[in-house]
């Protein structure tokens, strides 16, 4: 029985650690996703210090994109301009992305009063994304990205991979400081997020 339970907790773990493939509604190893990626992308996650598919590093020189919220309203990234933003890529099947959810509602009710605002783009159908929001209680917008379209939305971010989750942490002034693949945690917040609010 004890044995059971390790090799329980074990797989949890690797769950957690791993990232998931958008579109695919299935958990991608962490061998899978190294090689998915490019050389440079396998490290340990890293500041963006090159150019997006558009050639900038500012969010706000890039070609807009509109999306649906939860509620239907349309919206675009330049709604919170003048914020610091975490934009997370996320599904509801995706377990390392539910892991990570309830640590972002936490910022989002901590740090949004000094101008820090999450995003969340659910790689998903409306109805599994309520689902989810409803039950941990996400307190900052969902916007709705259905999966069949996501990876050129994904790509422009610098996500060619479609590994979830993803987030890209982009300054009040538009500058994209920060990408991360896979799940993030406090010690990437306190280094990359905090020190721009």
């Amino acid at each position: 029985m004890v044995e059971g339970l390790k090799s329980a907790g074990l797989l949890l773990l690797a769950v957690a650690l791993a990232g998931c493939e958008a579109g695919s509604g299935t958990t991608a190893s962490k061998a899978e996703q190294v090689t998915q990626q490019p050389a440079e992308a396998s490290e340990a996650p890293r500041t963006a210090t090159t150019a997006l598919p558009e050639r900038t590093n500012n969010a706000w020189e890039m070609t807009p994109f509109q999306l649906r919220d939860l509620q239907g309203d349309l919206h675009t990234l330049s709604d919170w301009k003048g914020k610091v933003i975490m934009m997370n890529f996320w599904a509801s099947w995706c377990a390392p992305c539910q892991y990570e959810i309830p640590e972002f509602v936490r910022y989002q009710q901590q740090h949004g009063p000094e101008g820090l605002q999450i995003i969340g783009i659910g790689v998903d159908e409306k109805r599994k994304l309520a689902n989810v929001a409803r039950s941990l209680e996400i307190n900052y917008p969902v916007l709705v990205l259905e999966p069949s379209v996501s990876r050129p939305l994904m790509s422009k971010w610098g996500n060619d991979t479609g590994i979830i989750p993803y987030t890209v942490v982009i300054a009040r002034d538009g500058r994209i400081k920060y990408i991360h693949r896979g799940q993030m945690g406090e010690e990437e917040f306190d280094t990359y997020v905090r020190p721009l609010l």
